[in-house]
């Protein structure tokens, strides 16, 4: 993996940029996700869209957990609210920072 810049970091969330590789890794807990830029802000769009009262469900730890479905049935991710919050103000974040940076680099 090659040298990243951190974009934003939030709570748990981590979100770096390879300018070499030009990919975006979203680092969180033991997950690490990582996309080309277009993906990414797909990802985050989907995010915005979700409604996370509608799939917020009680645990057996007794946390209000968001799951968030992939298109692998067998494999979702799981976040409390305040994740969920802190998570997706890293990815807003993030998108911004990017644009800071390319922006520098020109």
């Amino acid at each position: 993996m090659c040298e990243t810049i951190v974009l934003s970091k939030k709570a748990s969330a981590v979100i770096s940029y390879c300018k070499c590789c030009s990919v975006i890794y979203i680092w969180h807990h033991n997950l690490m996700l990582s996309f080309e830029y277009d993906q990414f802000e797909a990802f985050r769009n989907f995010t915005e869209e979700v409604d996370y009262e509608e799939l917020t469900y009680p645990f057996p730890d007794g946390t209000e957990r968001i799951i968030l479905r992939t298109p692998n049935r067998d494999i979702n991710f799981t976040f409390s609210v305040d994740e969920w919050h802190s998570f997706r103000q890293a990815m807003d974040e993030a998108l911004y920072m990017r644009e800071v940076y390319m922006l520098i680099d020109k």
